[in-house]
């Protein structure tokens, strides 16, 4: 077993030099910012993924109730299935967009 003994810079009757004692607080100080970057980075990326995914569920929802829509509005006037088709694809394509938008928006906040 080793007799190597951890740093403890309250340790009454130390004798390291004052510098070396500056620089294991800095090294402390050091890794403590270091971990709290790393998880301030953690929490944002998991934000961002929330934004993301709660515009995206609500965009597939409003997509899911389009096509509901436009397929019964189709049985009720089959003569008007092409134009509600086309008025539904432009809809699903704004919504599309919107989650594009969104996605490019929370990357550069």
């Amino acid at each position: 077993m080793s007799d190597i003994q951890p740093y403890i810079p309250s340790q009454p009757g130390s004798r390291l030099p004052r510098r070396t004692v500056r620089d294991l607080n800095q090294i402390q100080q050091g890794s403590v910012l270091g971990l709290a970057r790393v998880e301030q980075t953690a929490y944002l990326q998991a934000a961002r993924v929330e934004a993301v995914a709660l515009v995206a569920r609500t965009a597939l929802n409003h997509a899911m109730l389009l096509s509901q829509t436009e397929q019964s509005l189709a049985q009720s006037c089959p003569a008007a299935s092409g134009r509600l088709a086309t008025i539904a694809d432009l809809a699903a394509i704004a919504l599309a967009e919107v989650v594009v938008d969104t996605t490019s928006r929370v990357r550069r906040a």
